[in-house]
């Protein structure tokens, strides 16, 4: 019997998906201080960056056609590799239910109903997309990317060349340079963890994992520049109103509805996925829908406005962890650590790993301080590799 293959289109249109997210235009208003100049650069450099770990990521699951929570018991050990599962589906969660929260507001700032009921709606769709399921999501992704991209495209338009013209910013020092590369990375950093749930189903590894990593980064970019801009051109750093003022009422909301559902869809998929590594009899499915449910209800009952140390603690937990995953399986050439319990070596380095990120977050470094973190990390794996095995 042959499995259900994922096409190199079919996982380009996912991370399309997950590119075009209100989280993304809002992570990019906060650059605006800095001025187009250097706020381009710092997205840009940032996004080369996690792009790169990306592919790294996914390729470990492609090639092994394994979760990422699976990979990371190569890495960690049977046991060891529970923690970073349960600490995964607690961030997907909490992305579930900031996405959902982002996605209800911007919608009731278009289209005053009452921000639950935005919520229930946003809610209901990605539990329709977790049962159409990801082999069978061909056809309706397209419809919906198509869609995504051609209102995308007019608000990027009417931001960029509307009869407004761009306001002059000038760098006022409340942003570094560092901390806009590490804003820019974080986006990349959170996929890191459930990248390889996807590619492990593509037909072709290697080009999935790549068209994956590149569609992503381009995606992801854009919508920074649409933040950013809007935030420049409209003073605004309120999506809602972002769209208003760019006159696209019903589309606008229909940009705010389906990018929220198309994003969060990956992160409650995968919060499934991570479940049943924690628990060997959880269906997937099942357990995603729960966390939507979940995800659902916070966002009804929470206030969830400033993600910016969320995004931060995503990633001094992981930016380590895929470190040693990458200087494991690309460096060391490591089978696996699925005979050991816990890989005492390769958590003592993590716990250095997280402890150094949070020191190098208080410190301005230009390329931000995920990249010298994991640097540092995968150097420390090399030598314990070189000395222990």
């Amino acid at each position: 019997m042959n499995e259900k293959r994922t096409s190199v289109f079919s996982n380009g249109l996912i991370w399309f998906g997950a590119g075009v997210s209100l989280a993304e235009i809002l992570t990019g208003t906060y650059f605006a201080p800095l001025g187009f100049g250097k706020a381009m650069a710092a997205i840009l450099l940032g996004h080369l960056i996690g792009g790169l770990m990306m592919f790294a990521a996914g390729m470990i699951g492609a090639k092994e056609r394994k979760s990422a929570m699976e990979t990371v018991k190569m890495s960690f050990g049977e046991k060891g590799s529970l923690l970073f599962a349960v600490l995964n589906v607690l961030q997907l969660v909490g992305w579930t239910a900031i996405m959902i929260y982002d996605g209800a507001l911007a919608a009731d700032g278009v289209l005053h109903t009452g921000n639950w009921v935005w919520a229930v709606i946003i809610g209901a769709l990605i539990i329709v997309w977790i049962f159409i399921g990801l082999t069978n999501l061909g056809k309706l992704n397209t419809v919906a990317m198509t869609a995504l991209f051609i209102l995308s495209l007019v608000l990027f338009k009417v931001i960029f060349f509307g009869s407004g013209s761009m306001t002059p910013i000038v760098d006022d020092g409340s942003l570094t340079f560092g901390a806009a590369v590490e804003l820019a990375v974080a986006m990349p950093l959170s996929w890191l963890p459930l990248i390889s749930d996807y590619t492990r189903e593509a037909k072709e590894p290697v080009k999935a994992t790549a068209v994956s990593s590149i569609v992503y980064g381009l995606v992801s970019c854009w919508m920074y520049v649409i933040g950013m801009g809007a935030a420049i051109y409209t003073g605004e750093s309120d999506i809602a109103q972002i769209m208003v003022k760019a006159g696209l009422g019903i589309a606008g909301l229909l940009i705010i509805v389906f990018s929220t559902v198309t994003t969060t869809f990956l992160d409650a998929y995968s919060a499934g996925i991570s479940s049943e590594s924690v628990f060997s009899k959880i269906n997937g499915k099942y357990a995603a829908i729960a966390v939507t449910i979940i995800g659902t209800i916070a966002a009804i009952v929470y206030p969830m406005d400033n993600i910016t140390d969320f995004l931060y603690l995503i990633g001094s937990v992981f930016a380590p962890m895929i470190a040693i995953q990458i200087a494991d399986f690309f460096l060391l050439k490591r089978a696996d650590s699925l005979s050991e319990s816990v890989d005492i070596t390769n958590a003592v380095i993590w716990v250095i790993g997280f402890v150094l990120y949070r020191i190098l977050m208080r410190i301005d470094i230009p390329v931000g301080n995920t990249l010298p973190d994991m640097i540092i990390t995968i150097i420390l794996c090399v030598i314990a590799g070189a000395v222990l095995h």
